[in-house]
């Protein structure tokens, strides 16, 4: 699974394998999980571009809130999964893009952080919005539909 990473990459694969296992609307970019000590994060990026098909704020709240859940089945030992969505930037032509002067090549547009003890409240907060990070411009998207 090239797409797994971390400290801990043997739960990353395997979380990995079960969000992959089925056809995403959005594309699932990195799991990534790391272990300090017995406490377990896991980090889950989601493209907020180019979706295999439309999404619109409900549909996109769903496949996020299933991409949680399956991570937690798939690893149930895990304290905390994040998971965010990026967008590509344009840096520029001839743009550092690496070391101490480095321009962004990607922006969050989405972010929610769910604690193994709030894994049941997932659906509830992004809804509410409780907790959840939302670029005005990516979630104004999703409220018309979007292709990404």
């Amino acid at each position: 699974m090239q797409r797994s990473s971390g400290s801990d990459v043997a739960t990353a694969r395997r979380i990995a394998a079960v969000l992959l296992a089925r056809p995403l609307a959005a594309q699932l970019l990195r799991v990534r999980c790391e272990r300090v000590g017995g406490h377990v994060d896991c980090g889950l990026v989601v493209s907020g571009v180019k979706f295999h098909r439309r999404l619109d704020v409900r549909s996109w709240n769903a496949e996020i809130a299933g991409l949680i859940d399956r991570a937690y089945m798939a690893a149930p030992q895990v304290d905390e999964v994040d998971c965010w969505a990026i967008v590509p930037l344009d840096a520029g032509k001839g743009a550092v893009v690496s070391g101490d002067y480095a321009q962004p090549t990607s922006a969050n547009v989405f972010s929610i952080t769910v604690p193994r003890a709030d894994r049941g409240n997932v659906r509830r907060r992004l809804e509410t919005g409780a907790g959840v990070y939302w670029d005005p411009a990516f979630r104004g998207s999703l409220s018309k539909g979007s292709d990404g």
